[in-house]
């Protein structure tokens, strides 16, 4: 394989793993909140990183990315226990059956006039962080083999075709019981904001990035024995149904 080749192809698969984490918090975020506050979200996310990039261009990979991965992901971790907690208490209150009912009090908030800001900076914060990611990718690759352009076709592609993907599953996800949704959403962004802050603090996690699987494991094993214990103690003291 030609050294173009060689650059593309890896900043292809290098920028598909942050892509994926991308598009996985926008289409949970937007499943379960609503897509017009997260999609402006999603959309001022790009468009503040098209800045970044066409101001800063290779003068990007001086940014320190640490303290930014400290912030995002210790916000990342105030929503997502938050939705881990409430999808936890309504899987062992309610089971997935019956859980589609639509236009709860909630929901009806969030779909109403008022604009979801929650929806917003989750998405927007996902797209910036994992945008600078690939950002990086792509300058570090391409400035090293001196293969720009290549590293930014690598880039650019894996976003595309990743966010084609998200949409494209995005009804199924759609149709999935809320309360396991937000569940499932919960665990993922607790899991990308524990990777992230820990990292921000300037610890190397053992396997890279594979450490988020361990992350996630240990977040459903958690989430399985809350569900688990609430169902024990229905009738019982429970501390999470004081929230």
């Amino acid at each position: 394989m030609t050294s173009l080749g060689l650059v593309l192809v890896t900043t292809f698969l290098a920028s598909t793993v942050e892509a994926i984490e991308m598009v996985t918090i926008v289409v949970g975020v937007g499943a379960t909140r609503g897509w017009r506050a997260t999609l402006i979200g999603a959309v001022s996310g790009f468009a503040v990183l098209a800045v970044v990039v066409a101001v800063f261009g290779l003068a990007l990979s001086a940014i320190p990315i640490g303290p930014l991965r400290l912030i995002v992901g210790a916000l990342l971790l105030v929503f997502g226990l938050q939705w881990f907690r409430k999808g936890v208490t309504r899987v062992a209150a309610h089971g997935l059956a019956g859980m589609r009912a639509s236009h709860t009090d909630e929901e009806l908030a969030w779909a109403g006039p008022g604009f979801d800001w929650t929806a917003f900076v989750l998405a927007f914060k996902g797209v910036v962080l994992e945008g600078l990611e690939v950002a990086f990718i792509v300058v570090t690759f391409g400035v090293t083999a001196n293969q720009l352009g290549s590293a930014v076709i690598g880039g650019v592609a894996a976003v595309v075709i990743v966010g084609a993907i998200g949409a494209a599953v995005q009804p199924a996800v759609a149709r999935i019981p809320r309360s396991l949704l937000q569940l499932v959403v919960g665990t993922m962004l607790t899991t990308f904001g524990t990777f992230w802050a820990v990292e921000g603090i300037g610890v190397v996690w053992p396997a890279g990035d594979a450490a988020i699987l361990v992350l996630l494991a240990l977040y459903v094993l958690t989430a399985l024995t809350l569900i688990s214990l609430e169902r024990r103690h229905a009738f019982g003291f429970s501390p999470w149904r004081q929230a």
